[in-house]
């Protein structure tokens, strides 16, 4: 294992900043998965005007998801006993890093 795949799996594996999480490949099992979530907001330019808007990505490691495509779901449970998780779906396609060790993928409410 070279330095890089040493490293990331150090930051997925650390409780402050991954996460525990179902990954459901269209019409497949669900697997469980390590998760970093990022909820960024993002503006974007149109014309004169700025918009604003929320979004939801994650990082996946290429080891644990080899494949992942629009409309796959991944479940990340709530860390809080009793209360519900959140649901989504990935949108758009999926970009590996340079490395090719981890794909980050643009969420959407399931």
């Amino acid at each position: 294992m070279n330095a890089v795949a040493a490293a990331l799996d150090a930051l997925f594996a650390d409780p402050n900043i991954g996460v525990d999480a179902v990954y459901i490949a269209g019409g497949g099992a669900p697997a469980l998965v390590r998760v970093v979530a990022r909820r960024a907001d993002a503006i974007t330019d149109f014309g004169d005007a700025r918009l604003w808007s929320e979004t939801t990505r994650v990082d996946l490691r290429v080891a644990e998801v080899p494949n992942p495509r629009p409309g796959d779901r991944i479940e990340i449970p709530e860390s809080d006993p009793g209360q519900a998780g959140e649901a989504f779906l990935i949108q758009g396609e999926p970009v590996r890093d340079r490395e090719r060790l981890v794909w980050t993928v643009d969420l959407r409410p399931a």
